[in-house]
């Protein structure tokens, strides 16, 4: 059973990891997906992989921190689909520090990317999610969009080292509790997922050095270690876990979910 078919899709951050896995997973069951990253090539590396095995999919990327990026998003996904079902905000990055020693670049950054891109996206995208109800009740249709939006343990929390991200990500939970609010009679559910550790670019052994926008990501391996013995399940989440959480609250199983905070952290924090 193809539980999105015909629905149309945007999923920031999706070049890699569980933007990734969201993207191919609702391509399966039947969306139409628009595949954003700052990166062109692994966003046009996940568009061939859907359409190598039937699915629909077009590429629009960008930095969705810059201003004009919700328009451009907006305007291509309406110019090749017509209109807009899904909307998931996934991208981001990490900048550590401790309080004392963060810049306000450092913590304004994580503030731009974890919540006021979203933001940004859920308002532009205002006439195909709210707005579009209105013509769903004229023609008798009972159809309900989704946001998804992704925030961390750590912003319902709070962690070491991260009060950046912490912060933004906790904001976060505020901006979804409150579109949940205002836009529940448009049929519009918006929600969000807290990951815990996800086997990511973020969480990988920070000792590869791998950087995004120039700062240096992932967690030093004894840290990691240190939290994979904290959780539980002893173990972290993989990407396609987590990204079933994201389907789960994009899916017609939850139209009767809305407002809520879903923690996918194998029982880290309850």
């Amino acid at each position: 059973m193809k539980m999105l078919e015909n629905q149309v899709a945007i999923i920031t951050g999706s070049g890699r990891g569980v933007g990734r896995q969201v993207a191919e997973l609702m391509a399966e069951h039947g969306a139409r997906v628009v595949v954003s990253d700052k990166d062109q090539e692994p966003a046009e590396e996940v568009v061939s992989a859907i359409k190598e095995k039937g699915g629909d999919a077009i590429s629009v990327n960008g930095d969705v921190t810059s201003s004009e990026f919700p328009k451009q998003i907006m305007d291509e996904t309406i110019q090749a689909y017509g209109k807009l079902d899904i909307l998931v905000n996934n991208a981001g990055y990490t900048w550590d520090g401790m309080i004392h020693k963060m810049t306000d670049e450092q913590f304004q950054a994580m503030i731009d990317i974890h919540l006021f891109a979203p933001f940004r996206l859920i308002r532009e995208a205002t006439p195909y999610l709210r707005n579009a109800h209105k013509d769903d009740v004229a023609k008798g249709v009972d159809h309900y969009r989704k946001i998804v939006n992704v925030t961390s343990v750590a912003g319902v929390m709070g962690n070491v080292g991260q009060a950046n991200y912490s912060s933004a990500k906790a904001g976060l939970i505020g901006l979804t509790k409150t579109v949940a609010r205002e836009w529940a009679p448009f049929h519009v559910n918006c929600n969000a997922v807290a990951f815990g550790m996800v086997e990511t670019r973020l969480t990988q052994p920070k000792e590869k050095g791998e950087s995004v926008n120039g700062v240096t990501i992932g967690i030093p391996e004894n840290m990691r270690q240190m939290i994979q013995m904290s959780i539980p399940q002893q173990r972290a989440g993989t990407a396609l876990e987590a990204a079933q959480s994201i389907f789960y609250l994009a899916s017609p199983l939850s139209n009767y979910v809305n407002g809520q905070v879903l923690n996918v952290n194998g029982g880290f924090y309850s």
